[in-house]
């Protein structure tokens, strides 16, 4: 897959507890395809979350939306970490989602450790939208909420995969996980009459 690749550098280099040692969000729109914890919990696995000891449970919320429009993703954080996010979308199957963003690390004496990630600064299909709500500044008071309006496609789908994952920077490696958290909402996506269908997305089966 041909896309330019620009990499984020994180300034700040600050001191982690070990309470905040692993980032955490929640997934609040779309509806997440499983039920949370208040942390948002379990979310280290990819491509959807779950954990070694914890797959989850399903929430079975299909959401609806139209294709050619926005979707609206809310996400909150639960454990500050600095990083940022990036949306891909996967029309028949969770194994149509790309591999974690690339990563570059330094040594340490917990071994490697996260100093960025690679985005992509025109994203390419399964890729909705890379980059979103960079943030190295931990917040004082409430965990920062972050929300946007991401372009969907115009397709026909009866339960395409949205993907959410957030590249923690200043981190070890997690396992499973790497060097990201994930979430997934499912969506059933009709297509906008009024719009020609979008070429490039794989057909539904």
């Amino acid at each position: 897959m041909k896309y330019s690749v620009r990499f984020v550098f994180l300034a700040a280099v600050l001191a982690i507890s070990a309470q905040s040692a692993s980032a955490h969000f929640k997934l609040l729109e779309p509806a997440s395809w499983l039920i949370e914890s208040d942390r948002g919990d379990p979310q280290k696995a990819g491509p959807c979350g779950g954990s070694n000891t914890d797959w989850g449970k399903p929430s079975f919320i299909i959401s609806k939306a139209v294709g050619g429009q926005k979707l609206h993703l809310k996400i909150q954080e639960t454990i500050y970490h600095p990083g940022h996010y990036r949306v891909s979308l996967a029309v028949n199957s969770p194994t149509e989602l790309p591999l974690d963003p690339q990563v570059t690390t330094k040594d340490s004496e917990r071994g490697p450790w996260s100093v960025s990630a690679a985005i992509q600064d025109s994203p390419q299909t399964p890729v909705l939208a890379d980059g979103l709500f960079v943030h190295s500044t931990r917040p004082t008071g409430q965990m920062a909420m972050f929300e946007t309006d991401i372009q969907l496609p115009n397709i026909n789908c009866k339960k395409c995969t949205v993907q959410i994952v957030q590249f923690m920077a200043d981190h070890a490696f997690n396992n499973p996980g790497g060097y990201s958290y994930h979430h997934c909402a499912e969506l059933q996506i009709t297509a906008d009459p009024a719009k020609p269908l979008d070429k490039g997305w794989p057909t539904e089966r």
